[in-house]
């Protein structure tokens, strides 16, 4: 099997030397024979910037990194991703949420010991009661809302046990419950990164997914997605986090550690490639 691998960063700010080894790292993974692509996910279109986008591939080509074009830019395919929150909410698996984060976490202070996953504590499912009248009346009126998945109904339907695959941890059994009825769109924005990373995995054939380890547990809910959407799954690996001298890792706002920066200062692409390979 062709290996198809892509690097899918957020154009949020400059890249920096993790984003190197993982890029690096995924094009030497599709190889010779395999294919290597390049996608921007800028579903956030209140943080993404153009310069930032124009610094990736500047940075990317620095490397020395080809990718095949053109690439597939996310906020160009909302509709895509529209169709794919259609499919679920045919199955009857999506629910408008319109509470606030306040009310959100007014209801767990009540509940009191409320269950936690992976981003905090579980959303209670307070809007999951509302009569299908309501959800129309409130929604007619301008609320805002979030769609949420009905976690219990979508396990439900798929009834199996569920598994997946990452390279440095093994074979790993989906939990996506861990996740309660997470929110895959808002109101003001028509998809969130589970469904559209989803998606486009699927679409474009990727057959290795690679990305940070901070990204581990919400694999556990793609697993499901693909499943409910008929998607093929792909194998993972999810990497250690690059960290400086000091601990901290690696982030975009750091501006002393990204490639931008470190090419201004004098470091070769050799340079960096090496330093990349502690990856």
């Amino acid at each position: 099997m062709t290996a198809i691998t892509r690097f899918a960063p957020s154009p949020t700010g400059y890249l920096h030397l993790g984003h190197a080894a993982s890029a690096l790292f995924s094009a030497k993974q599709a190889g010779p024979d395999g294919r290597f692509l390049v996608r921007i996910e800028d579903i956030d279109q209140t943080r993404c910037r153009p310069e930032y986008l124009e610094a990736i591939y500047e940075d990317l080509a620095w490397l020395g990194l080809e990718w095949e074009t053109p690439v597939r830019v996310q906020s160009d395919h909302f509709a895509d991703y529209q169709a794919v929150l259609d499919r679920l909410s045919d199955m009857e698996l999506l629910y408008p949420c319109f509470c606030t984060r306040k009310d959100i976490q007014a209801e767990t202070a009540r509940i009191g010991n409320a269950p936690h996953g992976p981003d905090g504590a579980l959303y209670p499912g307070t809007c999951r009661q509302c009569s299908p009248t309501e959800r129309k009346d409130r929604i007619v009126a301008g609320e805002s809302y979030a769609l949420r998945l009905d976690m219990a109904a979508a396990i439900k339907q798929v009834g199996k046990e569920l598994t997946w695959y990452d390279r440095a941890a093994g074979k790993q059994i989906a939990t996506p419950e861990i996740f309660g009825d997470v929110v895959l769109a808002r109101k003001d924005t028509p998809t969130s990164y589970h469904i559209s990373v989803t998606h486009d995995d699927d679409l474009q054939g990727i057959t290795l997914v690679t990305r940070g380890e901070d990204l581990f547990f919400v694999s556990h809910l793609h697993r499901l997605l693909q499943e409910l959407l008929g998607y093929d799954v792909p194998e993972y690996y999810h990497h250690g986090l690059l960290t400086g001298p000091d601990g901290k890792r690696f982030a975009k706002r750091d501006k002393s550690r990204t490639l931008r920066s470190m090419r201004e200062d004098g470091l070769s692409a050799a340079d960096v490639i090496k330093l990349a390979d502690q990856f």
